[in-house]
């Protein structure tokens, strides 16, 4: 049966009209953090003592602009919101011709947004997060690198231009991971093994992120070959037309598959977003909430023509969302630690985001809907999570916190509110967002869309039970404040200063009444039609108002357990050997485990069999026919004596061998 939904579906692929304007100078979002970004390197310690001022009023022209060209592009009509901007024609290799743009439409202009605004508050808050750290000014140097080139992977005009700003968000999060990856020799033994941990995580995100990259990689190779052409209005509306056989359409499908799996932390590339946590927890904020693991959503919803061309791959990227999604739950619900708890939360709800994505273009549109409102609520709860570990020396183990509502009322009001938002619960913004997704998830025809709403469905409950364990571990029960004296020192829970608790309250106002404005109406839906196209919403399988019941029974069924567990009964302050499943959990469902005996030791096994061939063969060879060489010339040395007699006899032999040879050939 064809459902209404496909029937209405309608994709809007094409070009933009020129930018006038204030669109015309929306290079300046890319160049202004850049700027600051190389000013801070260049100049040295000698900006130490205003660097992250630099930085801070990059961020904040930055929001300006972004909000005024948001501004601009509303002003305009429907048909007329995509804008384009040709800056200079890079390179051309036979009929390819690349040229550099910038395209603004309202997909990118609602990443520009999100980017440009809460990285702002991000800048903020880390002058006084970082305001004892010997490099700060380095710190907002890569804080904006990592801006411009995040605004660079929205903004692009093709898939070459997005691929600079994937590299970059690659490289910058590589710095900002591994920021604190130097201890001085005479720090205690811990704090030099935890700089070394630090490390390994950017070095581990870093390769992880590679290996998606071999995918993007491979689609624009596939492009070039089917298109002649890298340009989203070249390859969008080859693949919307049919000039694209369905074959390659799902090759560059599972292609670019493969690389938002690698940068949004989807199954089975995962393993590194944990472990990112390595770093200053505004970066976390930054990359989790803004920025780098969104980025694979946003190739996703932008290169929806191709997946509309390939129903496998299409289906590939709902099915990859559905197992993350329950893939973080199950992570998040066995950590202590609480910045890797909020880390698994982000891998399942990005896996909400693919699910979306993955359903068509009914679900494209709640996908970044789900992206934009969980930007403000993740990044507020990241910044809760920094300001709790502000006030208990850096520490990170929910077991050693509870009771903290006393000390940090506001910190508690603000991350109370990204709690309910991250949970669902009506009116906060996730209510509107995710609840979409799960609606939209039962759509369809046979199974999938049982398969597909049941999980989604038992996705909810499980995040309302791990991230009330997260809340109520950090801020209710009892106060379970010990110290580890060679790491985090005296402990004094307290609130933070206001450059601190200014962004939470900031981000809360977005996280109570964002998902319910642009839902009125559907106003966010209509906004990105000319990228997503139209499409009617079908009846899902279930009725609306049951689908909604059942999640909203789970979520409060999975906040009561956690209440009860975590806020009622005393909790332990070491971990307690757990089931198979909890301590598979732990360990993060054994992922590394799997990618080092799928990925890794086979790659090892090859390079030791490259080098003995290398050694043995092609050396062995090499050396031979030396030797053979070398001894052939000693051997010819002797008979070079510089005695005439010598030689004479040499030529009589000669002469006789020939005269043999004449007389044999006769005979």
């Amino acid at each position: 049966m064809t459902t209404p939904l496909a029937l209405a579906a309608q994709s809007v692929v094409g070009a933009g009209e020129p930018a006038t304007g204030l669109a015309g100078l929306a290079w300046l979002l890319i160049a202004v953090p850049a700027a600051s970004a190389a000013i801070l390197l260049l100049a040295g310690r000698a900006s130490d003592r205003w660097g992250h001022l630099l930085g801070l009023l990059a961020a904040a022209v930055d929001a300006c602009l972004g909000i005024a060209l948001l501004v601009q592009v509303l002003g305009l009509p429907a048909d007329a919101r995509v804008l384009e901007i040709d800056l200079w024609r890079w390179f051309g290799a036979g009929d390819l011709d690349v040229t550099v743009g910038l395209r603004l439409d309202p997909l990118s202009l609602t990443f520009v947004v999100l980017v440009t605004f809460v990285g702002f508050l991000i800048h903020l808050y880390s002058v006084a997060y970082m305001e004892h750290d010997r490099d700060r000014r380095r710190f907002f140097a890569y804080l904006n690198l990592f801006v411009a080139a995040m605004l660079t992977l929205v903004l692009g005009s093709s898939y070459i231009v997005l691929f600079v700003g994937w590299e970059g968000v690659g490289l910058a999060s590589y710095l900002l991971i591994g920021f604190w990856n130097t201890a001085d020799a005479d720090a205690p033994q811990a704090q030099q093994a935890k700089s070394r941990e630090n490390a390994t995580a950017a070095k581990k995100a870093f390769v992880m992120n590679r290996i998606g990259d071999v995918g993007l990689l491979l689609a624009m190779m596939a492009m070039v070959s089917q298109v002649g052409s890298v340009a989203f209005n070249d390859v969008l509306s080859a693949a919307q037309a049919g000039a694209v056989s369905t074959g390659w359409l799902t090759a560059m499908g599972f292609f670019l598959l493969l690389a938002a799996c690698g940068k949004s932390a989807q199954f089975p590339l995962q393993a590194w977003l944990g472990d990112a946590m390595a770093g200053p927890t505004p970066v976390s904020a930054l990359i989790h909430a803004a920025t780098m693991v969104t980025a694979g959503v946003y190739l996703m919803v932008r290169s929806g023509a191709v997946f509309e061309g390939a129903p496998d791959a299409q289906l590939a990227v709902a099915v990859i969302g559905a197992i993350t999604l329950v893939l973080g739950a199950l992570i998040g619900m066995a950590k202590d630690d609480m910045k890797k708890v909020l880390a698994a939360s982000t891998m399942s709800q990005i896996g909400y985001m693919m699910l979306g994505a993955g359903l068509g273009p009914i679900g494209y549109a709640f996908a970044i809907f789900h992206l934009l409102t969980h930007g403000f609520f993740k990044a507020q709860l990241f910044l809760g999570a920094g300001s709790v570990m502000h006030a208990m020396s850096d520490q990170v183990d929910m077991r050693r916190f509870g009771a903290l509502r006393k000390a940090m009322k506001i910190t508690w009001v603000t991350m109370g509110i990204g709690w309910l938002a991250i949970l669902g619960i009506p009116p906060f913004s996730g209510f509107w967002s995710k609840d979409k997704i799960i609606e939209a998830a039962f759509i369809g025809d046979g199974a999938r869309p049982w398969i597909l709403g049941t999980v989604a469905l038992v996705g909810a409950g499980l995040t309302a039970f791990y991230m009330s364990r997260l809340f109520f571990m950090i801020f209710h029960g009892q106060a379970r404040w010990t110290t580890d004296k060679d790491i985090e020192g005296e402990v004094h829970p307290h609130e933070s200063g206001w450059l601190m608790t200014a962004p939470l309250i900031i981000l809360s106002v977005f996280s109570v009444a964002l998902g319910g404005l642009l839902s009125v109406n559907d106003a966010f839906v209509t906004w990105l039609e000319p990228v997503t196209g139209h499409a009617e919403h079908g009846e899902p399988v279930l009725a609306v108002p049951v689908i909604m019941g059942l999640t909203l029974a789970l979520v409060v069924i999975g906040a009561l357990a956690a209440w009860f567990m975590y806020a009622r009964r005393e909790v332990p302050t070491v971990v307690q050997p757990g089931n198979v499943l909890v301590e598979a959990a732990r360990h993060d469902m054994y992922q590394d485990t799997i990618n080092e005996a799928v990925a890794m030791r086979p790659g090892q096994g090859l390079v030791i069999a490259a080098s003995a061939s290398d050694r043995y063969v092609v050396d062995g060879a090499v050396e031979g026919l030396a030797k053979g060489t070398a001894g052939l010339g000693q051997l010819v040395r002797r008979s070079e004596t510089g005695n005439v007699r010598s030689y004479a006899s040499y030529m009589m032999i000669g002469s006789v061998l020939a005269l043999v040879a004449v007389l044999a050939s006769r005979f």
